[in-house]
């Protein structure tokens, strides 16, 4: 695993990943939640095949600003590149991106574990 491996997914806003679907407000636009498992999505992903079959990695920490409204039908990129290891501690940028604008930036931090230990709690 080295600094600066990323991973990116396009995505298409459809009704379950607005606001008002699932809460979080009442708009029929891209809901701050569903951004934010986009972007855990993205760096669990930019990872997994570094890590080995035991392990996994789980969220720990986010902190991102989602910067301008996404309607019902429109694409979304969301990156997440890794841009620090500490042990076990990953940290990401991740951003939101449409039509070439930044929507939504921030950090992710992720920490690898094995998995049956993990689910030992």
């Amino acid at each position: 695993m080295v600094i600066g491996i990323s991973y990116s997914q396009e995505i298409v806003v459809n009704e379950e990943m607005t606001a008002k679907y699932m809460g979080s407000g009442d708009l029929p636009v891209f809901a701050t939640p569903s951004m934010i498992a986009f972007m855990e999505n993205s760096s669990m992903k930019a990872v997994e095949l570094h890590l080995a079959t035991n392990e996994t990695t789980v969220g720990g920490r986010i902190d991102v600003k989602h910067l301008k409204p996404s309607k019902i039908g429109e694409t979304i990129m969301i990156k997440a590149t890794l841009e620090e290891i500490a042990g076990k501690k990953l940290t990401f940028k991740v951003e939101a991106i449409a039509d070439g604008d930044i929507i939504g930036q921030g950090k992710h931090v992720r920490f690898i574990v094995n998995k049956t230990d993990f689910m030992n709690f």
